[in-house]
């Protein structure tokens, strides 16, 4: 039960998803559970970019006015974001106000829109699930790339992505549910579907 963490329910988690009830909630509901959908995994691909560097919690605490700031990331909407929308979102202190990841976020709309003419952002993406997901006993043996993020990473920037290095695409890949990295002990181990909790 090495880096888990008994809570009052009895359930065991990850210390980070012990650190507030916001990080909780979103490891119980969310987190792992698998996304297919195009606006949903351009979210999800956008809010890692924005969470390089930082904490997730600061990213979770965001989401809302993230969503605002950029159209419910509705591809087709962020794609036609010109310098002045760039000049207003580096206006707004409710989102992370970093020009270069803002920019790659309308780059990546554009590149998720261009991108439908051959297969679309999740064909390709799920394209790249592994045929064996970890089995972490400790937050130690979490992998943080794989050559399957390494090459999701080189195929997202060949097609025209932005801030999609191999370890924010094994985060996305985490995230999703296309790899399972809850600890082998927790009482998610296996949610999404798609592993078992065995696996």
């Amino acid at each position: 039960m090495e880096d888990l963490v008994i809570g009052p329910d009895g359930h065991g988690r990850p210390l980070w998803a012990t650190a507030s009830p916001e990080l909780q909630h979103y490891y119980d509901t969310e987190w792992g559970l698998p996304v297919t959908d195009e606006r949903g995994l351009f979210e999800r691909l956008s809010l890692e970019a924005f969470q390089s560097g930082l904490s997730w919690a600061t990213i979770l605490a965001k989401r809302e006015a993230f969503r605002r700031a950029f159209a419910n990331f509705i591809p087709d909407k962020v794609a036609v974001f010109d310098e002045q929308a760039i000049k207003l979102l580096m206006q707004d202190a409710a989102i992370v106000r970093n020009q270069r990841k803002i920019e790659a976020t309308i780059t990546n709309a554009r590149a998720t829109v261009d991108l439908r003419s051959r297969g679309g952002l999740s064909d390709l993406i799920w394209s790249f699930k592994p045929a064996n997901t970890p089995r972490p006993q400790s937050l130690a043996e979490i992998p943080t790339s794989s050559p399957e993020s390494i090459a999701l990473a080189k195929e997202l920037k060949r097609q025209g992505f932005r801030f999609v290095g191999p370890t924010t695409m094994y985060a996305l890949m985490e995230a999703i549910g296309m790899v399972d990295t809850h600890l082998m002990h927790s009482h998610r181990r296996g949610s999404s579907g798609i592993w078992p909790a065995s696996a």
